[in-house]
């Protein structure tokens, strides 16, 4: 079995979608949307309404060994259903 959320993303920016009930999640990058709401809906216990998702470009990255890069990885927008929450984002 494939693990299809890998972390929440927790950041200044993400904190304003969450007032909106929108949690952002880093995803496996061959998951799809329902996978992503099954998996969704059964760690946290509750029901998604929609989810958008972006895939995030890997960057080439100066070390002191030369050039390196960051891997691609692919984020997941969770819209819940209205009056639900993730009690991870809220802070309890």
């Amino acid at each position: 079995m494939k693990q299809v959320i890998k972390k929440p993303l927790i950041t200044e920016k993400n904190t304003i979608h969450n007032a909106a009930g929108v949690y952002v999640f880093e995803v496996s990058m061959d998951a799809d949307k329902p996978e992503i709401a099954k998996a969704i809906e059964k760690r946290f216990k509750v029901k998604v309404d929609t989810i958008n998702t972006s895939l995030c470009r890997g960057r080439a990255k100066a070390n002191k060994f030369g050039l390196g890069k960051t891997s691609h990885w692919k984020k997941a927008y969770v819209k819940l259903m209205p009056g639900e929450k993730i009690a991870l984002f809220e802070g309890v």
